[in-house]
C-alpha cells in the first residue's frame, strides 16, 4: 500500500487482516434529463469573487460530462470565459440575456433574468 493511499480511505483506522482491501465508495451520477425536463436558474453573483461579476447557471440534473458540454456550448455562443464547478456553470460577466436565449433555443426551461 502506498503512503498516499491512506488519504482516500474513509472510516478505516486499522486492520489486522493480511488480505484486507479497502472498498472505495462509488458515487453514481444520475442520468441526464432531456432539455425539456431540465429547469435551469440563471443569476448574477459577485460575492466571494473579488468584486467580479459572474453569471451562474444552476439546477442541471445529469452527468458531469453533459454539464461540461453545456458549459462549453454557452461559452462559445456567448463569447466569454467561464468554468464548470460543483454542478454550476460560471460565465464571466453579465451575460444573462445571451445565456437565456441560447438555453431556450436548445430547449431548456429557464428561470431568472
Amino acid at each position: 500500500m502506498s503512503k498516499q493511499n491512506w488519504k482516500s480511505r474513509e472510516g478505516i483506522v486499522y486492520s489486522t487482516s493480511d488480505d484486507f482491501s479497502y472498498q472505495h465508495r462509488s458515487e453514481e451520477e444520475s442520468a441526464t434529463l432531456p432539455p425539456a425536463q431540465q429547469r435551469l436558474r440563471i443569476s448574477l453573483d459577485k460575492s466571494g469573487r473579488a468584486g467580479k461579476t459572474v453569471t451562474l447557471i444552476t439546477g442541471f440534473v445529469g452527468a458531469t460530462a453533459d454539464l461540461e458540454a453545456l458549459g462549453k456550448l454557452l461559452k462559445t455562443k456567448c463569447g466569454t470565459g467561464g468554468s464548470v464547478k460543483d454542478g454550476e456553470v460560471l460565465m464571466q460577466g453579465d451575460v444573462r440575456v445571451k445565456v437565456k436565449e441560447v438555453l431556450v433555443k436548445e430547449g431548456y426551461k429557464v428561470a431568472g433574468v
